[in-house]
């Protein structure tokens, strides 16, 4: 399978490795935020979480979303209803892979990168669908 290519900067960029360079960078900016990180790309039938880390006794389910521009929107307006369902149902998988309570507090943040600028929206939606 083709890797799909962009162009960014004038180059040639695979989109995968751009996407896998930007969520190493939000691990970092979480790190530096006291998240301490727990898991990159948790994959299971229901979808993938981005990244999982643990932030002021919450388990922390953190999609990280970039634009170069707001020409397409703002980037945390790509997380719509659909891809919080998948991010909640993948969520769900992970804790009862890992065991843990129904009870473990949890919340759905989202790093947002725009134009190489980083913030973190916490609890940017909640996990009832």
């Amino acid at each position: 399978m083709n890797p799909i290519m962009i162009i960014k900067d004038g180059m040639l960029v695979n989109k995968r490795e751009l996407g896998t360079r930007y969520e190493e960078n939000a691990s970092k900016f979480l790190s530096e935020q006291g998240y301490v990180i727990l898991e990159k790309n948790f994959r299971c039938k229901m979808g993938e979480i981005d990244l999982i880390g643990r932030s002021d006794g919450y388990l922390c389910f953190i999609e990280v979303k970039y634009r170069s521009s707001k020409e397409y929107g703002f980037p945390s307006e790509a997380v719509d209803y659909r891809k919080r369902r998948r991010i909640v149902g993948t969520a769900l998988s992970y804790m009862n892979y890992h065991k843990l309570s129904p009870d473990t507090p949890c919340r759905f943040d989202i790093v947002v990168i725009l134009d190489h600028k980083y913030s973190l929206i916490k609890n940017a939606f909640d996990g009832i669908w």
